[in-house]
């Protein structure tokens, strides 16, 4: 998971930014900690204060609906999982440290990173990051259905513990690549990795299962099209090795993406009103991606940087998350729910469905302003200081 500025530049799935521009980056910035913690009080107090109803049915309610669905669950999702036997591991990607031609391989890897340019070391060590904050996505997935038991043999909790199994590989593969490349501050990333999974995540679904489903459905799909893009970059820059690295993590969140997809459109076929409600609900509330507080201990906009950049080297762009809300309007049939709607569900519907188009209108305003482009060189600790361009 990677999950994933305000939407034009990577970050949060709905507009938070100017163009490509931060928006601080007029302003005066206050010192580095102080700032961050500022953004993160003020998030939790938007998202406080900005819940304007409560649903039909109530967070207990949806939980019962999906314990319900065990044994569907037991059907629908633990296949999606690859046996450990058949999954592939960080050290298959990797240099064999217990081979004799270990040191060789290391200098051939290192050698074809010196030939990929630094923007693109900020978005690979951006993704890397986001997938090492696992413990808090881990934390919030169980919530999402009420277990905590670590042993339970039940299907909610089977899927929970061995999509946590393939996710963490992520996390390992990419920072043992990153480590060997000899490309970026090892200390400094892994500093921000510490900052991250201390600072937690916002996930604005005010303890609705539902909400908590949609989030992670589109979250699994953005991370999909980020880690897809990064190996194609890869593979264009010259470097097969590092785009199987990137292809193999974006080809397990398409499966995880499959199966959170999968549990929506249950929530759809058996409670459409509440499911539509709660789609509206983390539309207008925002879905941040899940490293919006990631902090270096220097940059309290580093979020916003990273996110910069990687909407400008196509990593993922507001483009992109018009093509994932569209996609998941037809998918769960949003246009077609029928008499069975609430007036508030049918406002729901009715928002839900304009959406896309507004955020491809809000792209292509973009678009334009990039015809002109300014830029901004921004530097970054994991790149030992080097800067890196930004459009703003």
């Amino acid at each position: 998971m990677v999950m994933m500025s305000g939407l034009a530049a990577y970050g949060s799935l709905s507009m938070t930014t100017t163009g490509n521009a931060p928006l601080s980056w007029n302003t005066r910035a206050p010192p580095a900690r102080l700032a961050f913690q500022r953004r993160r009080r003020m998030s939790t107090i938007t998202a406080t204060v900005t819940c304007r109803r409560e649903a039909a049915m109530t967070a207990p309610e949806k939980a019962d609906v999906l314990r319900s669905l065990d044994g569907w669950a037991e059907s629908n999702l633990l296949p999606l999982l690859k046996p450990v036997e058949r999954a592939w591991q960080p050290h298959d990607l990797l240099p064999d440290s217990a081979s004799p031609g270990f040191r060789e391989a290391v200098d051939e890897l290192r050698a074809r990173a010196r030939e990929i340019p630094d923007d693109y070391y900020v978005c690979l060590v951006g993704n890397m990051v986001t997938e090492e904050a696992l413990p808090t996505y881990h934390a919030a997935l169980n919530s999402f259905v009420g277990y905590d038991s670590p042993s339970s043999a039940d299907a909610w909790a089977r899927w929970s513990r061995g999509w946590t199994a393939e996710e963490n590989r992520h996390g390992d593969l990419l920072n043992r690549y990153l480590y060997l490349c000899g490309r970026v501050d090892v200390r400094r990333v892994e500093q921000t990795i510490h900052h991250l999974i201390n600072a937690g995540m916002r996930l604005a679904s005010d303890k609705c299962p539902y909400r908590g489903f949609i989030y992670t459905a589109f979250q699994e799909r953005a991370t999909a099209v980020s880690h897809g893009n990064t190996a194609r970059r890869a593979m264009a820059l010259g470097d097969a090795s590092l785009a199987r690295i990137c292809g193999a993590i974006a080809s397990d969140e398409k499966r995880h993406e499959a199966a959170y997809t999968r549990v929506v459109d249950q929530l759809f076929a058996l409670t459409p009103d509440a499911a539509v409600r709660a789609l509206e609900y983390m539309m207008r509330e925002r879905i941040l991606m899940p490293a919006y507080y990631m902090f270096d201990g220097r940059d309290p906009d580093l979020f916003r940087h990273y996110a910069a950049v990687a909407q400008r080297l196509g990593v993922y762009t507001t483009a992109d998350y018009a093509d994932l809300v569209q996609f998941f309007v037809d998918r769960w049939g949003v246009a077609d729910l029928g008499p069975g709607l609430t007036g508030e569900g049918r406002q729901a519907q009715d928002y839900v469905c304009r959406l896309p188009e507004r955020v491809r209108r809000m792209d292509q305003l973009d678009a334009r302003r990039r015809l002109q482009p300014q830029t901004r060189q921004v530097p970054f600790s994991w790149l030992f200081d080097r800067h890196v361009e930004l459009l703003t």
